[in-house]
């Protein structure tokens, strides 16, 4: 009787701890399945915030490209922390880290593209180029200046010791300089006739630089100054039967447009008369003497070397024009023309 009491008492002990796992484990169970299913969400947006910014780099990258291939070589630089896609050095990266942790990058006022700017302002190369078209490698930045028989001016004031006279610019018919004296200066001839003489102010400029260069140890001798337009017509005329117009024209004047009319300008050689008015005479140490100090005395080198597109003549360092010193110095140190100088700023009569 005893035995079956415990029996029971042991039954219903495990009944009770059996009944209370069996409430505890199903109360267990959602709690569990409640927890994984609000992870499994998580992890999934999770992994997508991660990917975004490998898609994002991806894009970057791919635009960046693209944009390389298209891009001019002179657009500018895009200004550092404006958020184009042209940048190709990591910014972009950057930035996408700092928005992930919730900073948000200073986005710098955007530029206008390089290329708008070339549209409404040319570069300067191609500003250069429009500008040759007006005559600044002809006239040094001045008025364009074009030397040619095809137009013709009578020079205003012949008498001046600055007047320009070319194919374009002619001295008035049977011009005759007031003042032609004879420079004390030796000459590879020795009869006194006009190609002697020279303008008194013009004169006494020659005398003190044969004295400059006989100090230097060069002997100069002067070779023709002085031509009036009757001898100018006869020169010409013999040089276009010889050679034709178009050759003549490369080194002879015409009558009325030659510079040895004005009395200002004198041809001049060594004292042995060696390749006088010849081309050999650029070779000499005379010629080197006169290209180095003929400025210091108020005369310029007229018809300088690669310039012929300019003064119209042959190079020619014999040729010698008075200009006084303060034009003289300036086309020298400038390496330009008498033309170039002046540009289209010389007073015409008509």
């Amino acid at each position: 009787m005893q035995m079956r009491k415990y029996v029971v008492t042991f039954i219903v002990a495990v009944l009770i701890v059996g009944g209370a796992f069996w409430a505890w484990d199903k109360n267990r169970t959602p709690a569990a399945e409640e927890s994984s299913v609000e992870k499994t969400p998580a992890l999934s947006q999770q992994k997508n915030i991660q990917e975004k910014p490998a898609t994002v780099q991806e894009n970057t990258t791919e635009t960046a490209d693209k944009d390389s291939v298209s891009k001019s070589e002179d657009t500018e630089p895009v200004t550092e922390g404006v958020d184009k896609p042209e940048s190709q050095t990591g910014e972009k990266t950057s930035s996408a880290s700092q928005n992930s942790s919730g900073n948000k990058p200073t986005k710098a006022p955007a530029e206008r593209p390089a290329s708008n700017k070339n549209v409404s302002n040319p570069s300067a190369g191609s500003k250069s180029e429009t500008n040759s078209s007006k005559g600044s490698s002809k006239t040094g930045g001045k008025a364009e200046f074009v030397n040619t028989y095809n137009v013709e001016h009578v020079v205003a004031n012949p008498e001046s010791t600055t007047v320009l006279v070319n194919k374009t610019y002619r001295l008035p018919a049977g011009y005759v300089p007031p003042d032609l004296v004879y420079p004390n200066v030796p000459f590879t001839f020795s009869e006194k006739i006009d190609k002697r003489k020279m303008r008194r102010e013009a004169a006494t400029a020659l005398e003190k630089l044969f004295a400059g260069a006989k100090k230097d140890g060069v002997s100069l001798a002067g070779v023709s100054g002085y031509r009036s337009e009757s001898r100018q017509t006869t020169l010409y005329n013999n040089y276009v039967k010889r050679d034709g117009v178009k050759a003549a024209d490369t080194y002879s004047a015409r009558p009325g447009h030659s510079e040895h009319q004005t009395g200002l300008t004198i041809d001049v050689a060594g004292s042995t008369g060696k390749c006088a008015a010849e081309s050999c005479f650029a070779g000499t140490k005379e010629a080197k003497w006169l290209a180095k100090h003929v400025q210091e005395y108020g005369f310029i080198i007229r018809y300088p070397d690669g310039k012929d597109s300019i003064t119209g003549y042959k190079y020619e360092p014999w040729h010698l024009r008075y200009v006084g010193t303060k034009i003289a110095q300036a086309v020298s140190s400038r390496s330009i023309t008498l033309e170039q100088y002046f540009g289209n700023t010389v007073p015409v009569s008509k």
